[in-house]
């Protein structure tokens, strides 16, 4: 009941309302794009940990079956179906021999 109250403290009670409106929605709109970043960041990070293990997998596969590891990442691409993203990720891929690992790595673009 608003019986011992007048209309300047009904008003003030309005604009402190307010006041405190536009100092939180700020605030929740910040934290809520941190949490939309932080998301993105770790999305990323598992999508390089998956491409990680396709492209060792792919490795050994080649090796298995043709007796030698891929002589580049372009022939991993057409003979055993992998597919990345090349605007996020970097991959440099250097063969050191047919019968020696090539050293894989993987780079996420900023």
């Amino acid at each position: 009941m608003h019986r011992f109250t007048t209309n300047t403290t009904r008003s003030t009670d309005r604009k402190t309302k307010t006041k405190l409106f536009y100092l939180l929605f700020p605030m929740v709109l910040i934290v809520f794009y941190m949490l939309v970043v932080s998301v993105d960041h770790s999305t990323v990070e598992r999508q390089k940990e998956s491409l990680q293990d396709a492209i060792e997998r792919d490795v050994l596969h080649c090796y298995a079956v043709e007796g030698f590891y891929p002589p580049s990442l372009e022939y991993l691409e057409s003979h055993y179906g992998l597919r990345y993203d090349h605007t996020i990720f970097f991959v440099d891929y250097v063969p050191i021999g047919s019968n020696i690992r090539p050293d894989v790595t993987i780079i996420v673009k900023e």
